[in-house]
């Protein structure tokens, strides 16, 4: 058998692994859905209508098109700590280190963390967008090549967090200190242009909302499916994503591939 086949074969096994898990303790995905959902309804329907007046909106259904996006990236990056859990209590119940000496292929482990993960961040996507078209997100005016674009954009934004998650996951000792190492995820999103406008934040506040990886997302994410203006947002996305991506890629292979003490 090739190295190819080899790899191909094993990472199908680790995923359907990650996966079995995954339903047999829905728990976990279900509490991190629960974050971005909270935030949605609370946002809408508590402070809809003072929201839009401050976006320059003239009622409620402004403000849900100007958050749904936003709720969208957050979703991804309150999911992926799932995977940061995961490879934790993995890596402290021994099972990394009895992968580590079987006659399989090593990046299959952790190819199967990553897109057993990537596909339980794509469904919550799906989920949480469901969830905004209930209660009145509409996205008339964007073409079904922007549609692909918007998919696109949030496939590789959740592949990048992914992988920073599944380092961070190694990188910790046990489940506790995985799950508070990857608390900036969830909390960077709150920071971000997500709920109001950068520019109407503090002057001293501004650099930190719109140099990280989340507001340029938000605001491609929004030209994409609102039509508005998106500038250098775009290829910012891209840059921020792919740097993410490589990061997490060395930093989890370095992780696992190093002798265990």
């Amino acid at each position: 058998m090739s190295s190819l086949s080899l790899a191909v074969r094993d990472s199908n096994t680790m995923l359907r692994r990650n996966l079995l898990h995954a339903r047999r303790y829905p728990s976990m995905t279900l509490n991190l859905l629960l974050t971005p959902i909270m935030m949605l309804l609370l946002f809408v329907y508590i402070f809809g209508d003072v929201m839009s007046t401050g976006i320059g909106g003239s009622d409620r259904s402004d403000y849900i098109a100007y958050i749904v996006p936003g709720i969208l990236l957050m979703t991804i990056g309150s999911t992926v700590i799932g995977a940061a859990v995961s490879v934790s209590t993995d890596m402290s119940e021994g099972i990394i280190a009895r992968f580590r000496t079987m006659a399989i292929h090593r990046d299959s482990v952790i190819l199967g963390y990553v897109v057993g993960s990537l596909l339980q961040v794509l469904a919550s996507l799906v989920f949480v967008g469901a969830v905004g078209v209930a209660i009145g997100f509409r996205s008339t005016n964007a073409t079904a090549l922007e549609w692909l674009a918007a998919l696109g954009l949030l496939a590789l934004f959740a592949l990048a967090l992914t992988w920073i998650a599944v380092g961070m996951g190694m990188a910790s000792p046990n489940a506790e200190a995985a799950s508070n190492m990857a608390m900036p995820l969830i909390l960077l999103p709150l920071i971000s242009s997500a709920f109001i406008p950068a520019d109407t934040m503090p002057g001293w506040f501004q650099p930190i909302a719109e140099y990280q990886p989340f507001t340029p997302a938000i605001e491609t994410l929004r030209g994409l499916l609102l039509g508005t203006e998106i500038g250098h947002n775009g290829w910012l996305t891209v840059v921020w994503s792919l740097a993410l991506a490589a990061l997490g890629y060395f930093w989890s292979r370095a992780l696992f591939n190093r002798d265990p003490k």
